[in-house]
């Protein structure tokens, strides 16, 4: 039986084979001594063959097959932000030689910088679907995760010129991984052998390009633009990541490193030009933009990384032996109780048996679902509106976002430092990133606030049994976060009357 996403992905499918041949064209052209002309996103010529109308799948009309999409890309951005923070979070440790710290370093740098721009990219694209009056989407899928669509295998792994291949080849403009570049060719051959068949992500944005610019999919009226106040906007959540400049103290990211891309939107134009800068962001394969494009920030450490390998040895590692899919197993006793029994995959995921590397990794999944909650409450109070004080709602939500994007570094950076296990193997633990099993807020924001008042509480308890079992050296981090959970429960409570 054909599956859902292969069917419904048929016309992106079909798009990825016109670009796959179109790449063929333009390489071959070249070769005899021909121009390839420079094309963009938003101007590139198209056969007649891409010219066709785009069949939208039956059980969907224009409007609900963009939403679908989107949804998609949604996934796909959030998706790659989990991993290349964990990559960042992975890299450095006692094994690196003191002559390669730096370089190490303003590569964790110019990765983090990245990921930041996928949480662009992400809200950004919850911006689009605001403006058309479609559901959000934070969720992602779990892990072991892979469907027809994304590029490779969700995977949570250490940093190594194997999964940093899959990152070039993620974000690479398909002339480039078409092309005869050596580089080109041996990181294909990487990901080859990882993945049989690896996918590309830019056939996704030609046909949302191509749909949410025709009226015919989507008509006029469907673009709300009373829901500007509600989107996110640069000068709340762009806070110093102007140009790359913020958290760039090793000067990784190199000059012209573009902005976060977070762009509230009004009109149709205005959605066709931020879903063409998010693809330009990532590829670039045009030449239209100055900004280092993430196709061309990892290739970079992809060459260094390679240099380094061949000067140090390949025994040598960038990264700690992190876990590779980390999770905190099930506390069951019987195994035949366990309801999961027979529904294990077989890719490689690692347990965290290490009692005090658990209850860290507790508190990073508390953490991870009190950020995507707060950031999915942002999108239903509106700027400006809502004032209790000298606090509105919105910029409590806002700054406790930010908040939260903080301690996951500061959590994570002290779970992969802590043993897997207990007594044996060098592996180390790693950030869980569990998928919360609901992203959906109540409706009433009384409730709302209660949702987060609820986690927050939660993770009081968690920090307690830390304080009693943990290494004295965490305590001050885990005082400060305390003070600050408390200070927060009390403008919950003063609020909305939710009890602290």
């Amino acid at each position: 039986m054909q599956s859902n996403y292969l069917r419904f992905l048929g016309p992106v499918f079909k798009r990825a084979q016109i670009e796959d041949r179109r790449a063929e064209i333009m390489r071959q052209s070249a070769l005899i001594g021909g121009k390839e002309g420079i094309q963009t996103f938003t101007t590139e010529s198209f056969t007649e063959e891409d010219q066709q109308q785009i069949l939208i799948p039956p059980e969907f009309n224009g409007k609900d097959y963009v939403t679908f999409l989107l949804h998609i890309d949604a996934e796909i951005e959030h998706g790659l932000m989990l991993q290349y923070l964990y990559a960042a979070y992975s890299l450095g440790g006692p094994q690196v030689p003191d002559q390669y710290r730096d370089q190490i370093s303003s590569w964790q740098e110019v990765i983090l910088g990245i990921a930041k721009e996928e949480m662009g990219h992400f809200v950004s694209v919850q911006n689009v679907l605001k403006l058309i009056g479609a559901p959000l989407h934070f969720e992602r899928q779990d892990y072991p995760w892979d469907t027809p669509f994304y590029p490779f295998p969700f995977k949570l792994e250490p940093l190594t010129l194997n999964s940093l291949a899959k990152y070039v080849y993620a974000e690479a403009p398909v002339d480039f991984i078409n092309s005869d570049d050596p580089w080109a060719k041996e990181i294909k051959d990487r990901v080859a052998a990882e993945v049989p068949k690896a996918n590309t992500v830019g056939a996704l944005f030609h046909v949302l390009l191509h749909l949410i610019q025709d009226p015919k999919v989507i008509s006029d009226d469907i673009f709300q633009a009373d829901t500007y106040p509600y989107q996110a906007k640069f000068d709340e959540w762009g806070r110093g990541y102007t140009g790359g400049q913020r958290g760039n103290t090793k000067q990784g990211s190199p000059p012209g490193s573009p902005d976060v891309l977070v762009m509230p939107l009004a009109s149709r134009d205005d959605a066709f030009n931020a879903l063409n800068a998010i693809a330009e962001q990532g590829e670039d394969n045009t030449g239209a933009s100055a900004d280092p494009s993430h196709f061309e920030r990892f290739l970079n450490i992809y060459k260094q990384m390679s240099a380094v390998v061949k000067e140090a040895g390949s025994s040598w590692a960038p990264a700690r032996n992190v876990a590779v899919n980390p999770y905190i197993p099930e506390d069951v006793e019987d195994g035949s109780s366990d309801p999961s029994e027979g529904q294990t995959a077989d890719e490689e995921r690692d347990q965290i048996t290490n009692p005090d590397a658990q209850n860290w990794g507790h508190l990073f999944n508390l953490r991870y679902r009190l950020l995507l909650n707060f950031l999915t409450h942002s999108f239903v109070l509106e700027d400006g509106l809502n004032s209790a004080g000298a606090i509105t709602p919105r910029g409590l939500i806002i700054n406790s976002t930010f908040g939260e994007m903080y301690n996951l570094r500061s959590i994570a950076t002290a779970t992969v430092q802590m043993p897997l296990t207990v007594g044996t193997g060098n592996k180390t633990a790693g950030p869980p990133f569990l998928t919360p099993y609901t992203l959906s807020l109540p409706a009433g924001e009384h409730n709302r606030w209660r949702v987060h008042a609820d986690l927050l509480q939660a993770s009081a308890t968690m920090i307690d049994t830390l304080l009693k079992t943990t290494a004295a050296q965490h305590h001050r981090y885990l005082y400060a976060l305390q003070e600050a959970d408390s200070k927060l429960l009390q403008i919950i409570s003063d609020m909305v009357a939710v009890p602290a």
